[in-house]
């Protein structure tokens, strides 16, 4: 009881969740009698801590941060615009394809949503959109970020459950592409009942020029993605190839200061140091859990139940859409999914599916109350009511629920990719 009263007093109080796992962790050894297993969690907290593909994180964290700084931005919109203005809502496919485009470069829902939500949506108001459709729909494709590799979700996930994370890069191509496709066929029935701008009679960039202003950025996907999935570079090298490459590209824009590179390798310490705090704090947890065999009562459990693969599959992305809601991606990936995936794969789930699912997942949880990531960014940086951009962003949530269950009864879609490029068994 008393580890649930200090979970609940943390939470309320609104510290950083690693302090209220953690500690909450603590007081369970102690309530449980668990005293001198105490003496091994410095090497099991290390252990999970020494995973060769979390090198890959930092690096695609500083990725992301020097191409928002960079001017990168400016360039795709200006090439997807060149492709699909001349479209009837034009500049929401857009605002979809340059999701698509950064999803390759960041593999981060927010940091998508806070670079094109500052200047996609005022580009959108001005050719007369309302700031609640221009907001929503750049929520809605903000999610494409960590589903389309290089993922940090995706990577958080093989380290932690020991799957190839190579695996999981090409298993989230197809479903991020599917997604931008879901939700401009969405836009497009919108555009048309709404009337939306667009069409005909609109201003369209040059394509070769946008093309040629574009190219630098649009290398980087590429360079990442046939390096990994070719083998010639791992998560970690190709990361290393990307920050460099985004530097590059940013001072090529010459929108890169050094002051812009300095505040990048600040900001990418803090969140790595977030980032290795909670997994500290979840090995501690996980720890437990294993003395206490909570895994395999689980297992027991979902055997009692007589749930088969697909029902506990069900059961198992409700959960997660719920922890979606109320908590940070990354925490809630690593402190339910050793604890729940591991009964999943042993009724069958190929456990690079598994990734997929949940990180598409929790990533729709972040257009979702209470808390919801993306609009709480999107609502600061846009200047729009919290709630009135929870209703306007309804529709495409709606839509990309459809889309998780149709993932979920059709594995195929994940892994074909992964099976076709020999990836599976890695």
């Amino acid at each position: 009881m008393l580890p649930f009263l200090f979970l609940a007093i943390t939470l309320l109080s609104g510290a950083a969740i690693a302090y209220f796992v953690g500690g909450a962790t603590i007081i369970g050894f102690l309530t449980l009698d668990h005293l001198r297993f105490l003496s091994g969690l410095p090497q099991r907290a290390m252990s999970q801590l020494d995973v060769f593909a979390f090198l890959a994180m930092p690096l695609f964290i500083l990725t992301g941060e020097l191409m928002n700084r960079g001017g990168v931005t400016d360039a795709l919109i200006r090439f997807s615009l060149s492709m699909l203005g001349r479209f009837k809502g034009g500049m929401a496919h857009v605002n979809i394809l340059t999701s698509v485009f950064f999803a390759g470069i960041s593999g981060s829902a927010t940091a998508d949503a806070a670079a094109l939500g500052n200047t996609l949506v005022p580009a959108m108001e001005r050719q007369g959109y309302s700031r609640d459709y221009a907001a929503a729909i750049t929520a809605a494709s903000a999610i494409i970020g960590p589903i389309i590799p290089p993922s940090i979700i995706l990577i958080f996930y093989g380290a932690l459950l020991k799957t190839s994370v190579v695996a999981l890069f090409a298993a989230g191509v197809v479903p991020g592409l599917l997604l931008a496709g879901v939700l401009m066929v969405m836009n497009a029935i919108i555009a048309h009942r709404q009337g939306h701008p667009g069409g005909r009679g609109s201003e369209i960039p040059p394509f070769w020029g946008s093309l040629f202003a574009a190219l630098p950025a649009l290398s980087l996907p590429v360079i990442i993605l046939s390096g990994i999935l070719f083998g010639f570079m791992t998560p970690a090298e190709a990361a290393g190839v990307a920050a460099l490459a985004a530097l590059v590209v940013g001072l090529l824009h010459r929108r890169l200061t050094c002051r812009d590179i300095i505040e990048a390798l600040n900001r990418t310490v803090v969140l790595s140091g977030a980032v290795f705090i909670i997994l500290v704090a979840v090995a501690t947890f996980g720890y437990l859990t294993s003395v206490e065999q909570v895994p395999r009562m689980l297992a027991a459990l979902i055997d009692d139940a007589g749930l088969s693969a697909t029902g506990y599959m069900v059961v198992l992305n409700l959960v997660f859409l719920a922890a979606g809601m109320v908590m940070d991606v990354k925490a809630a990936v690593a402190l339910l999914g050793p604890l729940l995936i591991p009964p999943a794969i042993l009724l069958g789930v190929d456990p690079v599916h598994m990734g997929i699912l949940i990180g598409f997942n929790l990533t729709v949880g972040l257009l979702t109350p209470p808390l919801g990531g993306v609009l709480l960014i999107l609502s600061t940086v846009v200047d729009i009511g919290y709630w009135r951009l929870a209703r306007a962003v309804l529709p495409f949530l709606l839509v990309e629920l459809v889309l998780l269950g149709v993932l979920i009864y059709v594995p195929a879609i994940s892994l074909t990719l992964p099976r076709y490029l020999g990836l599976m068994g890695h």
